[in-house]
């Protein structure tokens, strides 16, 4: 899997990241979920994880032709914490060549979610129809 970087919202050690990829989907690069009231309410498949980012990351979608805020919280988007961030459920990423191309502190992860979902989170009617 090929990665194309989308944009960061960093803090010293810190580095959640969007990616576009060459097989239709968008890699997020975030914080693991570790708090046990939010895991609690979580049941993902065996192959996918959690992970939790900035809301303001999702203005880096504009660099890949969607333009428009997140107005929907559906999944991907499974929960957003008191603190307004968002943690986003997907495929973990497990292919080596794509995380040989991230830099992945130890506290963060990264999942692997279709475009068309993340369409859906700034749609009106979550269908995920492109933005002109």
């Amino acid at each position: 899997m090929r990665l194309r970087f989308l944009g960061k919202n960093s803090t010293p050690g810190d580095s959640p990241t969007l990616y576009a990829t060459d097989r239709d989907t968008y890699v997020v690069q975030g914080y693991k979920v570790t708090d046990p009231d939010v895991l609690a309410k979580l049941d993902p498949p065996g192959d996918e994880t959690c992970v939790e980012v900035p809301a303001p990351l999702f203005a880096h979608l504009a660099k890949d032709g969607l333009r428009g805020p997140v107005i929907n919280w559906v999944p991907p988007i499974v929960h957003v914490t008191d603190q307004g961030t968002c943690v986003v459920q997907g495929k973990r990423v497990v292919d080596a060549e794509a995380r040989a191309q991230m830099a992945i502190p130890e506290v963060e992860d990264c999942v692997e979610v279709p475009k068309a979902a993340v369409r859906a989170l700034q749609e009106e009617d979550g269908l995920g129809v492109d933005h002109e």
